[in-house]
């Protein structure tokens, strides 16, 4: 079994694919810490739409993959942007996608939270950001799912100011009536966000965000930071106050956030646990048997390539998460809602499946291969 691969520069170097995956089985829930994959959507190939449609989704390989997710231990993070909200999914395809995928977790079991944002408006009023976030949880809570609540592209260009922050989420969270998940997502994810807390000044946003919390401890769950700043996340998580979790959202660093320090360490809600589930909660049992080495020699291999996918312009990572979905055969086509799986360079899918392949994350290597011929021959690539 060999392949020939294109590098950056147009030549072609021959790569011998694994003959064995990685032997990982499902298990049950962790706990020594609470781990959510955000899931992607599995886009249906036969719908004639167009990349300004609204969403076709494969509902029932969609679903599927929770189940998959679910089976081994993981939460699933709903209606995320690794869902490509705002990127190919609005509001009514998410709301949805929400309502399906919670009713699938009651039947199965499977813990869940979802995004809730302002997607259905593009600009407002202060008030009317107010409104759409509050339609949007009354679905996520009428669901059964814990709400997350998202950073909101209205309201960074609503808000004027740290108070009109204030204001918005104080406001919700008084309203809410469990627990929430509050996301910080920095403009790497979404250029939109740039300056959110009502700063460009992190120091300043940080202390905006922790004033949010400190505010409400008894409705804040959790937070989830997605800055990609592994330091500014471990001061965060030691200011926060006592019960309220931090969620990792580093893509680059979450190995070492997980494993934590003397004074604390972070659970996760990460998009590159969507192509390393099962690695990735067979990881976090060796954590759970107080292994940290363990943890650490099964996860820290994976950094690789999660930096390789989240690489800049990060907001495309979705693309080679949904391209090693399909490499793995949880799905049986590599096509994204928003045609967004032409976001990516036939160079980058062959580095992302060579660094997959050699972490042993196909069930089916043979299958992997086969695709990834398939994919080089339509760029004109013969093997």
């Amino acid at each position: 079994m060999t392949i020939r691969l294109p590098g950056a520069g147009g030549a072609l170097r021959t790569y011998e694919p694994r003959t064995e995956p990685l032997a990982v089985t499902p298990g049950t829930p962790f706990t020594s810490r609470t781990v959510f994959s955000a899931a992607h959507v599995v886009a249906d190939p036969f719908a004639d739409v167009s990349p300004d449609s609204p969403a076709a989704v494969d509902w029932d390989a969609t679903l599927a993959f929770r189940r998959h997710l679910w089976s081994h231990g993981l939460g699933v993070a709903e209606a995320m942007d690794t869902a490509q909200r705002g990127m190919g999914l609005d509001w009514a395809g998410a709301a949805e996608l929400i309502r399906r995928s919670a009713a699938e977790a009651k039947s199965v079991g499977g813990r869940i939270a979802c995004g809730v944002g302002t997607d259905q408006i593009t600009s407002g009023s202060l008030a009317e950001v107010r409104a759409a976030y509050e339609e949007q949880l009354a679905v996520v809570e009428d669901s059964g799912a814990q709400a997350i609540l998202m950073a909101s592209r209205a309201l960074a260009a609503a808000a004027s100011g740290p108070e009109d922050y204030l204001e918005v989420y104080g406001h919700l969270l008084r309203q809410s009536a469990e627990p929430v998940v509050l996301h910080w997502l920095g403009p790497m994810f979404d250029p939109a966000l740039e300056g959110y807390w009502g700063s460009a000044d992190l120091d300043a946003a940080t202390d905006t965000f922790l004033e949010v919390i400190a505010a409400h401890p008894d409705k804040v769950d959790g937070i989830k930071v997605s800055l990609l700043d592994a330091q500014r996340e471990i001061d965060i998580r030691r200011r926060l106050p006592k019960g309220v979790r931090c969620y990792t959202g580093d893509d680059f660093n979450y190995p070492e956030l997980i494993a934590g320090d003397e004074q604390g360490f972070s659970h996760a809600l990460l998009g590159i646990f969507d192509p390393l589930g099962p690695l990735a909660a067979q990881a976090v049992r060796a954590l759970d048997t107080g292994d940290v080495q363990g943890f650490r020699d099964l996860l820290d291999p994976t950094v690789g390539l999660s930096r390789h996918l989240f690489q800049t312009p990060t907001r495309f990572y979705k693309t080679g998460v949904v391209f090693l979905a399909w490499l793995a055969g949880h799905q049986s086509h590599f096509t994204m809602v928003g045609g967004l799986q032409s976001a990516r360079s036939l160079p980058h899918f062959a580095t992302a499946y060579e660094l997959a392949d050699g972490l042993g994350l196909f069930p089916d290597p043979k299958l992997a291969e086969e695709r990834m011929k398939t994919l080089l021959s339509v760029y004109g690539v013969n093997q």
